[in-house]
């Protein structure tokens, strides 16, 4: 709606209130800043409240906020479509060592291309993405870009946590590798999901509460012995 409904929304904020509510912090999302600067140019006066993020609530995990990079988004492939962007920014927080926390794609309200070209407002089922579906989709973009020469960020045996439902009643976490956490989904239930791929400069702390989640805690020293403990 924000981006096809800003002029609506900003319509009579010169004369009355208008609040607009959002999932998550309102400056989250480079779609609200811009928003803000539509409202600045008509000089209409506006105020904001912080709220409750994945970006903060993530640290539910054990993970420690200040050990993390950028964070990237996972989209649902298609067979002609699998954009491969959140690659580099991984490989650029891997390379210091930093955590990544990956958003998990959400369509909602979404239309198929035979009822938008016949106008028809009819709307596809609500999708969400799960930790199983993002760890698949990681490994088979590493799988091509070692083909292509390019790979060696991750692989199956990588370190990562998923998260579900982060903040309610019910939220649960899933520690393993990434080849684990591809068959985790039934262990971490319904949406919404979120994925962490740990860096190399994981402190024991963070180890050690993590592992409490794990899938095989034998299997998760081993590798956490061989790939994490003093790397930098």
């Amino acid at each position: 709606m924000v981006e096809s409904a800003s002029d609506e929304i900003l319509r009579d904020a010169q004369n009355v209130d208008v609040a607009f509510l959002v999932v998550g912090d309102p400056f989250g999302a480079t779609t609200h800043t811009d928003l803000v600067l539509r409202a600045r140019e008509l000089s209409i006066p506006i105020s904001s409240i912080p709220n409750a993020s994945i970006m903060s609530a993530i640290g539910a995990t054990g993970l420690q906020l200040y050990n993390f990079g950028q964070t990237v988004s996972m989209v649902f492939f298609t067979d002609s479509w699998k954009p491969a962007s959140f690659y580099d920014r991984i490989r650029e927080n891997r390379s210091i060592g930093l955590h990544t926390l990956v958003l998990l794609d959400i369509k909602v309200k979404e239309q198929s291309l035979e009822n938008m070209a016949r106008g028809r407002k009819v709307y596809e089922p609500p999708r969400y993405m799960t930790v199983g579906q993002c760890a698949e989709q990681m490994l088979e973009i590493e799988g091509m870009k070692k083909e292509a020469g390019e790979g060696g960020v991750y692989n199956e045996e990588s370190l990562a946590v998923g998260a579900a439902r982060v903040g309610g009643r019910s939220e649960k976490f899933v520690s393993g590798t990434l080849k684990q956490l591809c068959e985790a989904d039934e262990v971490l239930g319904e949406p919404l999901h979120s994925l962490v791929l740990l860096g190399r400069r994981t402190h024991e702390l963070e180890s050690d509460y993590v592992r409490e989640f794990a899938v095989d805690k034998e299997l998760w020293d081993r590798i956490w012995k061989r790939d994490y403990e003093g790397k930098q």
